[in-house]
């Protein structure tokens, strides 16, 4: 049976809609049928050729939400006509040293979705039931969707930050729109950066509760106990490390960054720490999830078909919207 898909064939060149198999479930697997998929930056790179391990040809997308219509054998935990979310961390290992310790997103041998294995911007995608998450009520398929990626990589980025009285957010996109709600829910200060002359963008993390918002390359009323950067620009590792106090620590949390220039050491100096993130872990779907949707955090969502994938991640990477883009199979 023929499904539409979004299918990559060259990085380099936008992904084209065409008709393909529906995937066959298999051993651990789940055939899921797909309602929505949030579009990522993340899926820019991979467009772009940023990231460069892609399997072609490749369906994008990992913030999927939909129904399982099939399982594979060994499949516990789902049963056909669950709701569940598909995340970028499609599988590990499950036996080297990170894998037992609850890294599996430090594991050699991970495999992502939308970039090793068929992504979301599908009609139909197979995923491993044991890296899918079950989806807290209260939220439809569109709204659920960005915290699959958006949500999950912001807290895991935030988890370095929790104690932090004032954080600073680099880059003011779907994942910030969602952590600033956390962040303001645990009662702490947050300073919005965002591109040049985005004064729609300040006026969004303002009415989401940011003390301020300015510029990237703007000095803020106070220093920061935290910065996290989400937007992919080195530029941005050394001018969050003059905003950030002794002790304090930029925390990159892209998957891709351009290269970060030299800064002088008494910049870092005072016991400042830069760190990245890598990926997700299960347990932060466990944690975040739950999370979101006792505070509840509400995500803004702009709505795109499936044949409008290519025009969503241009909207993205020109910052035409404030929140994050969701592609409806409906």
């Amino acid at each position: 049976m023929p499904m539409r898909a979004l299918v990559l064939e060259k990085p380099g060149q936008l992904p084209s809609l065409q008709q393909v198999p529906v995937p066959e479930v298999s051993s651990g697997r789940v055939l899921i049928k797909v309602s929505a998929c949030g579009v990522c930056r993340t899926d820019l790179h991979v467009v772009d050729g940023d990231l460069t391990d892609p399997s072609l040809p490749l369906i994008p997308g990992h913030q999927i939400v939909g129904r399982i219509v099939a399982t594979g054998d060994g499949v516990t935990g789902f049963a056909v006509g669950d709701r569940v979310g598909v995340p970028w961390l499609g599988g590990s290992c499950g036996h080297c040293d990170f894998c037992e310790h609850h890294q599996e997103n430090l594991c050699d041998n991970a495999i992502y979705t939308g970039y090793q294995v068929n992504g979301g911007f599908a009609e139909y995608c197979l995923a491993n039931a044991d890296y899918c998450f079950s989806l807290p009520d209260g939220y439809s398929d569109l709204q659920v969707a960005p915290l699959l990626c958006a949500g999950l990589i912001g807290y895991r980025a935030y988890r370095w930050a929790m104690d932090a009285r004032t954080i600073g957010l680099y880059g003011f996109g779907a994942a910030a729109h969602i952590l600033i709600q956390v962040a303001r829910h645990r009662g702490q200060r947050i300073f919005a950066f965002t591109r040049q002359g985005d004064t729609a963008g300040q006026q969004f993390a303002l009415q989401l509760g940011a003390d301020w918002a300015g510029d990237a390359g703007m000095t803020p009323p106070g220093l920061l106990d935290a910065a996290i950067i989400f937007a992919p620009a080195g530029v941005l590792v050394p001018r969050a490390l003059q905003q950030v106090r002794k002790g304090g620590q930029v925390i990159c949390a892209g998957i891709h960054m351009s290269d970060i220039p030299a800064f002088p050491y008494r910049d870092l100096w005072g016991e400042r720490v830069i760190r990245s993130v890598a990926n997700l872990t299960r347990r932060d779907g466990e944690e975040f999830l739950p999370l979101a949707a006792g505070i509840p955090v509400k995500t803004q969502i702009n709505v795109y078909p499936l044949e409008q994938v290519n025009q969503a991640l241009e909207d993205l990477r020109a910052g035409r919207f404030n929140g994050a883009a969701v592609i409806s199979m409906e």
